[in-house]
């Protein structure tokens, strides 16, 4: 990557001819795929984030699986996205491309299974407004009694 932005770097400053400046379209090209691929990683990882978020602060079993499902599963899929576009071309991307349509059927089917087990096994989702505790029931949380 680094050696990228040198030779674009390396490129417009010897390339240049009459006062203006020569770009190589390979280069050009090669720095776009690098702005995609980077831009769907870090999207990706913004909405790993964001469902890791939402599994430490949502109430109860079946919010926290909603947002970890569908967030975790959007997430890596942009993430192999941009990887896939970082590989160009290659036998690497196909088996990216595996891995990615792997996780979009699986993953979505293990998040239904185990909220239908957990309801069916007796949990009950929370329903109405959320209360957070008081800091009075707080207090004794953590001692022994």
């Amino acid at each position: 990557m680094i050696d990228l932005f040198l030779a674009a770097a390396d490129s417009a400053v010897h390339g240049s001819t009459g006062g203006g400046v020569k770009f190589d379209t390979t280069i050009i090209m090669a720095l776009l795929r690098l702005g995609l691929s980077m831009g769907f990683i870090t999207t990706g990882v913004f909405f790993v984030f964001a469902g890791t978020l939402g599994v430490l602060r949502l109430p109860d079993f079946f919010s926290r699986i909603h947002a970890a499902g569908m967030t975790d599963t959007l997430g890596v899929e942009l993430i192999l996205l941009g990887l896939m576009l970082q590989a160009g071309f290659s036998l690497l991307s196909l088996k990216f491309l595996l891995v990615a349509f792997f996780l979009l059927l699986t993953s979505p089917t293990a998040t239904h299974a185990m909220a239908n087990a957990a309801y069916h096994g007796g949990l009950k989702p929370k329903l109405g407004r959320y209360k957070s505790p008081d800091i009075d029931t707080l207090r004794g949380y953590g001692e022994a009694k």
